[in-house]
Protein backbone atom coordinates (compact mmCIF):
# COMPACT_ATOMS: atom_id res chain seq x y z
CA UNK A 1 0.00 0.00 0.00
CA UNK A 2 1.46 3.28 -1.10
CA UNK A 3 2.17 6.13 1.67
CA UNK A 4 -0.24 8.95 1.87
CA UNK A 5 0.72 12.49 2.71
CA UNK A 6 -1.74 15.19 4.11
CA UNK A 7 0.31 18.84 2.46
CA UNK A 8 -1.36 22.26 3.07
CA UNK A 9 -1.19 24.40 0.19
CA UNK A 10 0.20 28.71 1.05
CA UNK A 11 -2.00 30.34 -1.89
CA UNK A 12 -0.20 33.42 -0.34
CA UNK A 13 3.21 32.27 -1.20
CA UNK A 14 2.49 31.20 -4.59
CA UNK A 15 1.34 34.63 -5.66
CA UNK A 16 4.17 35.99 -3.82
CA UNK A 17 6.16 34.07 -5.71
CA UNK A 18 4.62 35.07 -8.81
CA UNK A 19 5.07 38.90 -7.69
CA UNK A 20 8.62 38.32 -7.35
CA UNK A 21 9.53 36.92 -11.04
CA UNK A 22 7.74 33.55 -10.84
CA UNK A 23 4.66 34.17 -12.70
CA UNK A 24 5.13 31.49 -15.46
CA UNK A 25 5.61 29.03 -12.36
CA UNK A 26 1.88 27.10 -13.24
CA UNK A 27 3.31 26.64 -16.95
CA UNK A 28 5.59 24.07 -15.25
CA UNK A 29 4.10 20.36 -15.97
CA UNK A 30 7.14 18.76 -14.53
CA UNK A 31 8.43 16.80 -17.29
CA UNK A 32 12.05 17.11 -16.07
CA UNK A 33 13.72 18.78 -18.72
CA UNK A 34 15.45 21.44 -16.16
CA UNK A 35 17.41 19.03 -14.18
CA UNK A 36 18.42 17.02 -17.13
CA UNK A 37 19.78 19.90 -18.78
CA UNK A 38 20.95 21.89 -15.79
CA UNK A 39 24.73 21.70 -15.88
CA UNK A 40 25.82 22.21 -12.22
CA UNK A 41 22.83 20.61 -10.71
CA UNK A 42 24.03 17.46 -8.13
CA UNK A 43 23.16 14.44 -9.21
CA UNK A 44 21.67 13.46 -6.24
CA UNK A 45 18.10 15.23 -5.42
CA UNK A 46 18.68 17.73 -8.43
CA UNK A 47 17.37 20.67 -8.99
CA UNK A 48 14.78 22.76 -10.23
CA UNK A 49 12.21 20.07 -10.97
CA UNK A 50 11.53 19.81 -7.17
CA UNK A 51 11.65 23.42 -6.42
CA UNK A 52 8.99 23.60 -9.50
CA UNK A 53 6.94 20.92 -7.66
CA UNK A 54 6.97 22.08 -4.37
CA UNK A 55 6.29 26.06 -5.42
CA UNK A 56 3.29 24.92 -7.34
CA UNK A 57 2.06 23.89 -4.50
CA UNK A 58 3.16 26.42 -2.16
CA UNK A 59 5.07 24.15 0.33
CA UNK A 60 7.08 27.21 2.08
CA UNK A 61 8.48 25.61 4.15
CA UNK A 62 10.37 23.40 1.64
CA UNK A 63 11.51 25.57 -0.14
CA UNK A 64 12.82 29.06 2.14
CA UNK A 65 15.55 26.90 4.15
CA UNK A 66 16.14 24.87 0.85
CA UNK A 67 19.96 25.25 0.11
CA UNK A 68 19.43 24.22 -3.45
CA UNK A 69 17.81 27.43 -4.65
CA UNK A 70 21.07 29.14 -3.56
CA UNK A 71 23.04 26.48 -6.22
CA UNK A 72 21.39 27.59 -8.84
CA UNK A 73 23.35 30.54 -10.70
CA UNK A 74 20.09 31.69 -13.02
CA UNK A 75 22.36 31.15 -15.95
CA UNK A 76 19.41 30.00 -17.83
CA UNK A 77 19.89 27.02 -19.74
CA UNK A 78 16.88 25.22 -18.25
CA UNK A 79 14.44 28.26 -18.86
CA UNK A 80 15.84 28.19 -22.53
CA UNK A 81 14.90 24.73 -22.94
CA UNK A 82 11.70 24.40 -21.00
CA UNK A 83 9.01 23.25 -23.59
CA UNK A 84 6.36 25.33 -21.10
CA UNK A 85 8.43 28.34 -20.86
CA UNK A 86 8.00 28.14 -17.79
CA UNK A 87 11.29 29.74 -16.12
CA UNK A 88 12.56 27.74 -14.17
CA UNK A 89 15.54 30.03 -13.40
CA UNK A 90 13.30 32.72 -12.78
CA UNK A 91 11.17 30.79 -10.45
CA UNK A 92 14.36 29.69 -8.29
CA UNK A 93 15.39 33.81 -8.44
CA UNK A 94 12.03 34.77 -7.45
CA UNK A 95 12.24 31.94 -4.22
CA UNK A 96 15.33 33.12 -3.40
CA UNK A 97 14.59 36.83 -3.37
CA UNK A 98 11.63 35.51 -0.85
CA UNK A 99 13.78 33.62 1.18
CA UNK A 100 15.81 37.04 1.32
CA UNK A 101 13.44 38.71 3.23
CA UNK A 102 11.88 35.83 5.01
CA UNK A 103 15.92 35.64 7.11
CA UNK A 104 16.53 39.17 7.50
CA UNK A 105 15.07 41.20 10.24
CA UNK A 106 13.43 43.46 11.03
CA UNK A 107 10.90 42.79 8.66
CA UNK A 108 9.95 46.19 7.93
CA UNK A 109 13.09 47.20 6.67
CA UNK A 110 13.25 43.84 4.31
CA UNK A 111 9.45 44.85 3.04
CA UNK A 112 10.75 48.42 2.01
CA UNK A 113 14.10 47.44 0.63
CA UNK A 114 12.32 44.87 -2.02
CA UNK A 115 9.07 47.92 -2.65
CA UNK A 116 9.86 49.99 -5.02
CA UNK A 117 7.54 52.76 -3.50
CA UNK A 118 9.88 53.45 -0.80
CA UNK A 119 12.68 53.86 -2.66
CA UNK A 120 12.67 57.73 -2.02
CA UNK A 121 12.55 57.20 1.42
CA UNK A 122 15.49 54.66 1.92
CA UNK A 123 18.32 57.14 0.12
CA UNK A 124 17.12 59.47 2.02
CA UNK A 125 17.42 57.95 5.54
CA UNK A 126 21.25 58.08 5.65
CA UNK A 127 21.28 61.93 5.00
CA UNK A 128 18.42 62.22 7.65
CA UNK A 129 20.53 60.03 10.07
CA UNK A 130 23.46 62.23 9.24
CA UNK A 131 22.24 65.86 9.35
CA UNK A 132 20.56 65.20 13.15
CA UNK A 133 23.67 63.18 14.48
CA UNK A 134 25.83 65.89 13.16
CA UNK A 135 23.38 68.83 14.55
CA UNK A 136 22.72 66.83 18.27
CA UNK A 137 26.93 66.50 18.34
CA UNK A 138 27.21 69.86 17.56
CA UNK A 139 24.68 71.12 19.68
CA UNK A 140 25.43 68.64 22.77
CA UNK A 141 29.07 69.33 22.50
CA UNK A 142 29.99 72.27 20.26
CA UNK A 143 31.82 69.95 17.67
CA UNK A 144 31.83 71.14 14.44
CA UNK A 145 31.51 68.56 11.69
CA UNK A 146 29.84 70.02 8.91
CA UNK A 147 32.10 73.07 7.06
CA UNK A 148 30.21 75.09 4.47
CA UNK A 149 33.51 77.10 3.79
CA UNK A 150 36.21 74.85 3.91
CA UNK A 151 38.77 77.13 2.44
CA UNK A 152 42.37 76.38 1.06
CA UNK A 153 43.75 75.51 -2.23
CA UNK A 154 43.80 72.02 -1.32
CA UNK A 155 40.68 70.82 -1.83
CA UNK A 156 40.28 67.40 1.36
CA UNK A 157 36.92 65.99 1.70
CA UNK A 158 37.43 65.65 5.72
CA UNK A 159 37.31 69.12 6.41
CA UNK A 160 34.12 69.91 4.38
CA UNK A 161 32.51 66.61 6.03
CA UNK A 162 34.19 65.79 9.42
CA UNK A 163 35.61 61.87 8.61
CA UNK A 164 34.96 60.99 13.04
CA UNK A 165 31.00 61.87 12.00
CA UNK A 166 31.53 59.32 9.16
CA UNK A 167 33.14 56.98 11.30
CA UNK A 168 30.54 57.04 14.08
CA UNK A 169 27.77 56.61 11.69
CA UNK A 170 29.10 53.77 9.72
CA UNK A 171 30.95 51.60 12.00
CA UNK A 172 27.54 50.75 13.91
CA UNK A 173 25.68 50.72 10.85
CA UNK A 174 27.94 48.35 9.62
CA UNK A 175 27.94 45.77 12.56
CA UNK A 176 23.71 46.28 12.39
CA UNK A 177 24.24 44.91 9.12
CA UNK A 178 26.46 42.32 10.44
CA UNK A 179 24.54 41.36 13.11
CA UNK A 180 21.42 40.70 10.54
CA UNK A 181 23.41 38.69 8.85
CA UNK A 182 24.77 36.53 11.22
CA UNK A 183 20.53 35.88 13.12
CA UNK A 184 19.61 35.07 9.15
CA UNK A 185 21.98 32.44 8.33
CA UNK A 186 22.03 30.90 11.83
CA UNK A 187 18.18 29.83 11.45
CA UNK A 188 19.22 29.33 7.33
CA UNK A 189 21.90 26.88 8.26
CA UNK A 190 19.49 24.95 10.70
CA UNK A 191 16.41 24.92 8.16
CA UNK A 192 18.72 23.96 5.21
CA UNK A 193 20.42 21.57 7.45
CA UNK A 194 16.51 20.12 8.52
CA UNK A 195 15.92 20.46 5.19
CA UNK A 196 18.66 18.04 3.73
CA UNK A 197 18.08 15.33 6.45
CA UNK A 198 14.38 15.02 5.38
CA UNK A 199 15.46 14.69 1.81
CA UNK A 200 18.26 12.66 2.40
CA UNK A 201 20.82 14.84 0.83
CA UNK A 202 23.22 14.24 3.48
CA UNK A 203 23.74 11.35 6.41
CA UNK A 204 25.52 13.84 9.12
CA UNK A 205 23.54 14.29 11.83
CA UNK A 206 24.96 17.47 13.08
CA UNK A 207 27.18 20.05 11.35
CA UNK A 208 30.53 20.31 12.56
CA UNK A 209 32.29 23.38 12.62
CA UNK A 210 35.67 22.52 11.58
CA UNK A 211 34.53 20.73 8.56
CA UNK A 212 32.34 23.42 7.65
CA UNK A 213 35.12 25.87 7.54
CA UNK A 214 37.30 23.22 5.74
CA UNK A 215 34.91 23.01 2.97
CA UNK A 216 34.63 27.08 2.77
CA UNK A 217 38.04 27.08 2.08
CA UNK A 218 37.44 24.48 -1.16
CA UNK A 219 34.87 26.07 -2.00
CA UNK A 220 35.91 30.04 -2.11
CA UNK A 221 38.78 29.42 -5.13
CA UNK A 222 35.57 28.21 -7.40
CA UNK A 223 33.76 31.28 -6.37
CA UNK A 224 37.01 33.70 -7.30
CA UNK A 225 37.51 31.96 -10.14
CA UNK A 226 33.48 31.49 -11.08
CA UNK A 227 33.29 27.94 -11.98
CA UNK A 228 29.56 27.24 -12.01
CA UNK A 229 28.95 30.64 -14.10
CA UNK A 230 31.79 28.65 -16.68
CA UNK A 231 29.53 25.58 -16.97
CA UNK A 232 26.17 27.28 -17.94
CA UNK A 233 25.83 27.47 -21.89
CA UNK A 234 23.26 29.84 -21.87
CA UNK A 235 24.40 33.69 -20.62
CA UNK A 236 27.88 32.58 -20.03
CA UNK A 237 28.90 36.21 -20.53
CA UNK A 238 28.04 36.98 -17.82
CA UNK A 239 30.59 35.72 -15.65
CA UNK A 240 32.91 38.43 -16.51
CA UNK A 241 31.01 41.64 -15.65
CA UNK A 242 30.41 39.26 -12.44
CA UNK A 243 33.91 38.48 -11.38
CA UNK A 244 35.11 42.32 -12.21
CA UNK A 245 32.65 43.53 -9.67
CA UNK A 246 32.98 41.21 -6.92
CA UNK A 247 37.09 41.52 -6.94
CA UNK A 248 36.40 45.22 -7.18
CA UNK A 249 34.29 45.15 -3.89
CA UNK A 250 37.14 43.09 -2.78
CA UNK A 251 39.56 45.60 -3.63
CA UNK A 252 37.59 48.47 -2.02
CA UNK A 253 37.56 46.92 1.00
CA UNK A 254 41.09 46.16 1.61
CA UNK A 255 41.60 50.01 0.87
CA UNK A 256 39.13 51.09 3.27
CA UNK A 257 40.52 48.88 5.73
CA UNK A 258 44.07 50.14 5.38
CA UNK A 259 43.09 53.87 4.92
CA UNK A 260 41.50 53.25 8.14
CA UNK A 261 44.37 51.73 9.50
CA UNK A 262 46.73 54.72 7.97
CA UNK A 263 43.95 57.40 9.88
CA UNK A 264 43.47 55.97 13.60
CA UNK A 265 46.68 53.92 14.16
CA UNK A 266 49.44 55.92 12.53
CA UNK A 267 47.35 58.88 12.16
CA UNK A 268 48.03 59.76 8.54
CA UNK A 269 45.20 61.63 7.50
CA UNK A 270 44.26 61.89 3.36
CA UNK A 271 44.13 62.45 1.11
CA UNK A 272 46.63 60.09 0.01
CA UNK A 273 49.04 60.71 -3.51
CA UNK A 274 48.02 59.33 -6.46
CA UNK A 275 51.05 57.14 -6.66
CA UNK A 276 50.47 55.57 -3.34
CA UNK A 277 50.11 51.85 -4.77
CA UNK A 278 47.20 51.50 -1.85
CA UNK A 279 45.22 54.76 -4.11
CA UNK A 280 46.30 52.50 -7.36
CA UNK A 281 44.38 49.56 -6.13
CA UNK A 282 41.52 51.51 -4.90
CA UNK A 283 41.44 53.44 -8.75
CA UNK A 284 41.44 49.95 -10.15
CA UNK A 285 38.84 48.63 -7.87
CA UNK A 286 36.18 52.06 -8.65
CA UNK A 287 36.83 51.45 -12.87
CA UNK A 288 36.05 47.99 -12.38
CA UNK A 289 33.21 48.74 -9.98
CA UNK A 290 31.56 51.02 -12.99
CA UNK A 291 32.56 48.77 -15.87
CA UNK A 292 31.33 45.48 -14.55
CA UNK A 293 27.87 47.09 -13.09
CA UNK A 294 27.58 49.20 -16.46
CA UNK A 295 28.24 46.03 -18.66
CA UNK A 296 25.28 43.78 -16.40
CA UNK A 297 22.80 46.27 -17.10
CA UNK A 298 23.47 46.37 -20.72
CA UNK A 299 23.37 42.67 -21.14
CA UNK A 300 20.31 42.74 -19.13
CA UNK A 301 18.40 45.40 -21.56
CA UNK A 302 19.68 43.27 -24.39
CA UNK A 303 18.36 39.77 -23.30
CA UNK A 304 14.39 40.04 -23.76
CA UNK A 305 14.15 36.56 -22.24
CA UNK A 306 15.46 37.55 -19.21
CA UNK A 307 12.62 39.08 -16.67
CA UNK A 308 14.29 41.97 -14.56
CA UNK A 309 12.41 42.94 -11.70
CA UNK A 310 12.76 45.76 -8.90
CA UNK A 311 15.40 43.32 -7.12
CA UNK A 312 17.65 43.11 -9.94
CA UNK A 313 17.54 47.19 -10.25
CA UNK A 314 17.83 48.34 -7.32
CA UNK A 315 21.04 46.09 -6.69
CA UNK A 316 22.92 47.23 -10.06
CA UNK A 317 21.71 50.89 -9.51
CA UNK A 318 23.56 50.78 -5.99
CA UNK A 319 26.60 49.35 -7.50
CA UNK A 320 27.28 51.49 -10.01
CA UNK A 321 26.15 54.31 -8.13
CA UNK A 322 28.74 53.62 -5.58
CA UNK A 323 31.74 53.01 -8.56
CA UNK A 324 30.34 56.58 -10.33
CA UNK A 325 29.76 58.63 -7.33
CA UNK A 326 33.42 57.32 -5.27
CA UNK A 327 35.36 58.22 -8.98
CA UNK A 328 33.34 61.46 -9.39
CA UNK A 329 34.29 62.59 -6.21
CA UNK A 330 37.94 62.13 -6.69
CA UNK A 331 38.00 63.42 -10.37
CA UNK A 332 36.34 66.43 -9.10
CA UNK A 333 39.09 66.89 -5.97
CA UNK A 334 41.62 66.57 -9.07
CA UNK A 335 40.56 69.04 -10.85
CA UNK A 336 39.59 71.83 -8.43
CA UNK A 337 36.00 71.64 -8.27
CA UNK A 338 35.70 72.33 -4.46
CA UNK A 339 31.79 72.79 -4.56
CA UNK A 340 30.92 69.76 -7.13
CA UNK A 341 33.59 67.67 -5.33
CA UNK A 342 32.03 67.95 -1.62
CA UNK A 343 28.01 67.51 -2.70
CA UNK A 344 29.17 64.58 -4.82
CA UNK A 345 31.30 63.03 -1.92
CA UNK A 346 27.96 63.29 0.63
CA UNK A 347 26.23 61.56 -1.95
CA UNK A 348 28.95 58.96 -2.56
CA UNK A 349 28.22 58.39 1.24
CA UNK A 350 24.87 58.12 1.42
CA UNK A 351 25.47 55.23 -1.33
CA UNK A 352 28.18 53.74 1.06
CA UNK A 353 25.70 53.37 4.24
CA UNK A 354 22.86 51.99 2.25
CA UNK A 355 25.10 48.90 1.02
CA UNK A 356 25.92 48.92 4.65
CA UNK A 357 22.54 49.22 6.05
CA UNK A 358 20.70 47.38 3.10
CA UNK A 359 22.74 44.40 1.92
CA UNK A 360 21.03 41.80 4.55
CA UNK A 361 17.50 42.88 2.82
CA UNK A 362 18.66 42.88 -0.84
CA UNK A 363 19.53 41.03 -4.07
CA UNK A 364 23.17 41.16 -2.89
CA UNK A 365 22.80 39.23 0.05
CA UNK A 366 22.73 36.46 -2.20
CA UNK A 367 27.00 36.47 -1.65
CA UNK A 368 26.34 35.15 1.58
CA UNK A 369 23.37 33.17 1.33
CA UNK A 370 24.84 31.61 -1.76
CA UNK A 371 28.31 31.04 -0.59
CA UNK A 372 26.71 28.93 2.65
CA UNK A 373 24.84 26.58 0.52
CA UNK A 374 27.75 26.16 -1.77
CA UNK A 375 29.53 25.24 1.52
CA UNK A 376 27.08 23.17 2.53
CA UNK A 377 26.98 21.05 -0.37
CA UNK A 378 30.41 20.40 -0.38
CA UNK A 379 30.40 19.65 3.08
CA UNK A 380 28.08 17.42 2.89
CA UNK A 381 29.85 15.49 0.05
CA UNK A 382 27.16 15.85 -2.31
CA UNK A 383 27.99 15.50 -5.83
Amino acid sequence: MSDSYTIDPDVGFIKEVARLGGQDLKKCYQCATCSVVCPISPDTKPFPRKEMIAASWGLKDRLVGNGDIWLCHNCGDCSTRCPREAKPGEVLAALRAYAISEYAAPKILAKAVNDPKKLLPLLALPAVIFLVVGFLINTLFGVKWLNFAPGGDLIVHSHFFSTWLVDIIFIPTLFFGVAVFALGLKRFMADMHANALQEGKTGREKIDPVGFIQALIRVVPNIFKHSRFNECGENKERATPHMMVLFSFIALFIVTNIFFVALYVFGQHGPYSQLNPVKWLANVGGIALIIGSAMMIFQRLGNKDQKSNYQDWWLLGLVLGLGVTGMLAQMTRLGGLAGVSYVTYFVHLMFVWCLFAYTPFSKLAHLVYRTVAMTYQEYSERK
